[in-house]
């Protein structure tokens, strides 16, 4: 499982055509049964086939290793010969299905189809993993698989299925990076994790970078209790040891020790506070039936044509409203240096720079999947889960907006000497 598919790969596998069959094979095989359950039920004609197939590979198997099919003379410089079969169980989408394994009298034959100890068809983890991917606890990936493909299967097992995307994890975490981004988003996802003192709160920070194809990508995911300048600079140094020479914007909330960090890290990007995070704070104890009117007041602020403009028009709603609501005043201008860096830009910069919607739309997505536990066992036991999620949502999330193209141009002019385009 990887996010994303070289295309070469994905080339080859959109060019493969399935085998065809003859209609008067099919009439055969379909003979007698037309009901759903004559097909698909638990002793159907599809789990028959499916059981027909894997024995009829593996005899081939066996034949391709002994060097001679059986009913021939074996060749006389090869000692080994088959030894008969073995029954074996495997889960499969069609249920339990028993198949026959080949063995020869030296113990070396090696089935590639379903390897030894291998209990489970090609696939079947796959299902587990999407249902885990969805937020699906063990018990109930237990008894779904029972009620639908009446498998039985041990929390163990569903354990190990999830437990194979750790090394994924860890190669997607440590995999090269682009070495410009353009943008870059950070976010943080709040969880409970149990740890030794008990359950405490962490967070999830997710780094999203838009490539200058405008594709986004997730760059990595740190757990961390608390936040500061030090681990900030620890997460930008792990990016530059993977590739990443250059970012001209970054764009987030106000994550702590953050802007000292990207000014040691990469000194030309320009850090840019979301606009939308300092509306909800500056809204968060104004009574509701006064919100409208505040974010209108607001609006002329992030909306000026440039610094000078905005500065009058916080000094017009301190006036309006300092003496009822001071804090919203001091909150704008103890980061004003964070707030304005967007009013240098054009307008089509401006869309993309001044909000982290880009990364929040995909952590509702995460969230949905956490909500469903009341705490994670472990930090790694959070990081499978939040990575297995963003998996999940890459297949409706991750393209570029249809503005991104008029963005890049205003990109491709103001910074390039930064960018090989």
């Amino acid at each position: 499982m990887e996010f994303r598919r070289g295309k070469s790969e994905a080339k080859s596998k959109a060019g493969k055509t399935p085998p065809k069959f003859s209609k008067e094979l099919l009439d055969e095989l379909l003979a007698g049964g037309h009901s759903p359950e004559d097909i698909l039920g638990p002793g159907g004609l599809l789990k028959q086939l499916t059981a027909a197939l894997v024995n009829r590979v593996m005899e081939a198997e066996v034949s391709e290793h002994l060097g001679y099919e059986r009913g021939e003379a074996p060749p006389a410089e090869q000692p080994n010969r088959r030894n008969g079969s073995s029954s074996k169980t495997v889960r499969t989408e069609q249920g339990p299905m028993q198949i026959q394994v080949p063995r020869d009298r030296e113990g070396t034959f090696e089935p590639q189809l379903i390897p030894k100890h291998q209990r489970q068809f090609a696939g079947f983890d796959d299902k587990i993993l999407s249902m885990y991917a969805r937020g699906m606890s063990v018990r109930d990936i237990q008894a779904h698989l029972e009620e639908i493909y009446g498998v039985e299967v041990s929390p163990s097992l569903i354990s190990r299925a999830t437990d194979a995307v750790v090394d994924e994890l860890k190669a997607w975490q440590q995999r090269p990076l682009e070495r410009v981004y353009p943008i870059v988003y950070l976010d943080a996802l709040r969880l409970k994790i149990r740890d030794k003192s008990g359950v405490c709160t962490k967070s999830a920070y997710l780094v999203v970078g838009v490539e200058p194809e405008g594709n986004k990508d997730v760059l990595g995911i740190w757990i961390q209790h608390t936040e500061g300048a030090a681990f900030w600079l620890g997460i930008l140094d792990e990016l530059k040891h993977r590739g990443v020479e250059d970012i001209l914007v970054v764009c987030a909330d106000g994550l702590t020790g953050l802007p000292k960090a990207i000014e040691a890290a990469f000194p030309r990007a320009i850090f840019q506070t979301c606009i939308v995070h300092m509306i909800r704070a500056s809204t968060r104890f104004v009574p509701w039936k006064e919100r409208r009117a505040i974010c209108q007041d607001l609006k002329p602020i992030y909306t000026a044509i440039d610094e000078e403009a905005a500065s009058a028009a916080l000094t017009s709603f301190e006036a309006k409203w300092g003496a009822r609501f001071p804090m919203i005043g001091r909150a704008w201008r103890s980061r004003w240096d964070e707030v304005t860096p967007f009013l240098e830009f054009p307008q089509e910069i401006r869309r993309a720079i001044y909000t982290t919607n880009a990364v929040e739309s995909l952590n509702r997505r995460v969230r949905k999947v956490l909500k469903t536990r009341a705490h994670m066992p472990s930090d790694e036991a959070a990081m499978k889960l939040i990575y297995l999620a963003i998996y999940n949502a890459k297949k409706k999330w991750g393209g570029r907006s249809k503005a991104w193209n008029a963005a890049m141009l205003q990109f491709a002019i103001l910074f390039e000497d930064r960018l090989d385009l």
